[in-house]
């Protein structure tokens, strides 16, 4: 059976730090989708074509790693694409404490399912997409934060 992991977020934008999480755990999976969550409850600063479209461009040479979207409980999707993992990146011990809860209702919801960690290198510990999505609404540089990939269109509402 293949070891398929599916790493869910908003990616709004994807950042160096989710880039760095999905290359570190090739070599732990067959397969990784990248799984872009949509919530209608949420506003995004940038539309799902948009974050899926750069998703696509940094992970262009990476035949084991696809993106999707998806509506609803992450676990099961992970079911309709027959993943038995579900990948995170761990920035801080609050990620940690949050992460956790989730993965046990997860894996209390499907026990098929395990959640894996991986620690964010130390690099990009402070870059998040809500600390880009600031720096740039306030007309700051956030080329050292986010993939060559990641072009701005001057025209998108800061």
């Amino acid at each position: 059976m293949k070891r398929i992991a599916l790493f869910p977020g908003s990616f709004d934008p994807i950042t160096l730090g989710h880039v760095s999480v999905v290359r570190r755990a090739l070599p732990l999976f067959d397969e990784i989708i990248i799984a872009i969550g949509i919530n209608s409850e949420k506003q995004y600063m940038f539309s799902l074509e948009q974050r899926k479209t750069w998703i696509e461009a940094v992970f262009k040479n990476d035949s084991t790693v696809s993106v999707q979207t998806y509506q609803g409980l992450t676990v099961d999707f992970c079911e309709q694409v027959n993943a038995r993992f579900i990948l995170r990146g761990l920035r801080t011990s609050a990620d940690f404490e949050f992460e956790r809860s989730i993965g046990q209702v997860n894996h209390k919801i499907s026990s098929g399912i395990e959640t894996v960690f991986l620690l964010t290198e130390a690099k990009f510990t402070p870059i998040s997409s809500s600390i880009v999505r600031d720096v740039y609404r306030h007309g700051g540089d956030i080329s050292s934060m986010v993939p060559r990939e990641v072009k701005l269109d001057e025209n998108i509402n800061r």
